[in-house]
């Protein structure tokens, strides 16, 4: 089974399970949501990267109801559901599927936000993500992303995972629901938040920063410079 079968058989239920499967589940999208500035009544063009069932930019497009979105995913099953959550807000995105190291991203966009998903990339094609993503991104626009990052010691990550399984288990998730997630988790190939945080500013990005981190779970990015005249 590839990641792209994984998140397929995973659709269907993936959104019940957020809050057992991300214990700081409030503070992490609050803080992910609550960073994008300006005025929530401005038009936006914002691009989701692994959109998945469109949690995020759900969240997002229900605080800038005049945001246009593009979201981008491997997994058809997931997208679909992020239609039904866009119909339900009568709002219509672009739906993109495919591998976003090789999709054309389009763009230009004043957003750009991931949510739990870069994390399944090598780090070569984390660091390559990032310079395409800011190619792709206005002046003075935002890149957001809520992810999971590797604990910079052995030890750390340790505490991480021991940390993470004690919180998804006092949350009685099932043994079946455990194991499908432990299952999907083979898939992950986490860095270190510091290393993301370089690579964010070789890109190019400025006032790189980590705005909210809980254990493995960050919310970081950045903003592409405003262009002198």
């Amino acid at each position: 089974m590839n990641i792209q079968e994984a998140f397929n058989i995973a659709a269907g239920d993936y959104d019940n399970l957020r809050r057992v499967l991300i214990p700081c589940f409030d503070d992490f999208y609050k803080t992910a949501v609550e960073i994008i500035p300006g005025d929530c009544n401005a038009p936006l063009k914002v691009l989701d990267l692994g959109a998945g069932t469109g949690l995020y930019s759900g969240m997002v497009q229900s605080i800038f109801p005049n945001a246009e979105f593009t979201l981008l995913d491997l997994a058809p099953e997931m997208l679909e559901k992020a239609k039904l959550r866009f119909s339900k807000m009568g709002k219509s995105p672009n739906i993109l599927i495919g591998d976003y190291i090789e999709t054309d991203l389009g763009g230009s966009y004043n957003l750009i936000i991931s949510a739990l998903s870069i994390h399944h990339l090598s780090d070569v094609d984390k660091e390559l993500l990032y310079q395409r993503i800011y190619e792709v991104l206005n002046p003075g626009g935002i890149f957001i992303n809520a992810d999971q990052v590797l604990g910079k010691t052995p030890d750390l990550e340790q505490l991480y995972r021991q940390n993470w399984l004690d919180s998804v288990r006092a949350k009685n998730i099932s043994e079946e629901d455990l194991k499908a997630a432990q299952k999907r988790m083979e898939y992950d190939r986490m860095a270190t938040l510091d290393i993301q945080l370089r690579w964010l500013e070789a890109a190019g990005f400025q006032n790189v920063d980590c705005w909210y981190k809980n254990f493995s779970f960050a919310v970081f990015g950045g903003y592409r410079p405003t262009q002198k005249c």
